[in-house]
């Protein structure tokens, strides 16, 4: 799968342009320092972990293993970068289902 997409801009802002979209970030639970996997699912690879505060953008999801986090039990991973995923459990999107396009 190949994503484009642009890194926050200098200066802070978190809303860049994808095209025509805004790129949107979103919270990750607070106090949580949160596993960032290769795939859709706690059965993948832990690439990298985000640390206490972070906010991420969600470029597509898509359906993997079930988890429990502090906004519910959900099946919904988040792609958050090339090879990146992390459980929408763990992320505050104000919705529990997909918010974003299906990943392909």
């Amino acid at each position: 799968m190949s994503i484009d997409h642009v890194g926050q801009a200098e200066g802070g802002n978190e809303a860049d342009t994808v095209g025509t979209a805004a790129l949107r970030y979103y919270s990750v639970a607070p106090g949580v320092r949160l596993n960032v996997r290769s795939g859709p699912g706690t059965g993948y690879t832990v690439v990298r972990v985000l640390p206490e505060g972070a906010k991420v953008p969600v470029f597509c999801q898509t359906q993997g293993t079930t988890v429990t986090g502090p906004y519910g039990t959900s099946k919904v991973w988040d792609n958050i970068d090339n090879g990146e995923y992390v459980s929408d459990a763990y992320v505050y999107t104000g919705s529990d289902g997909y918010i974003a396009p299906r990943c392909s």
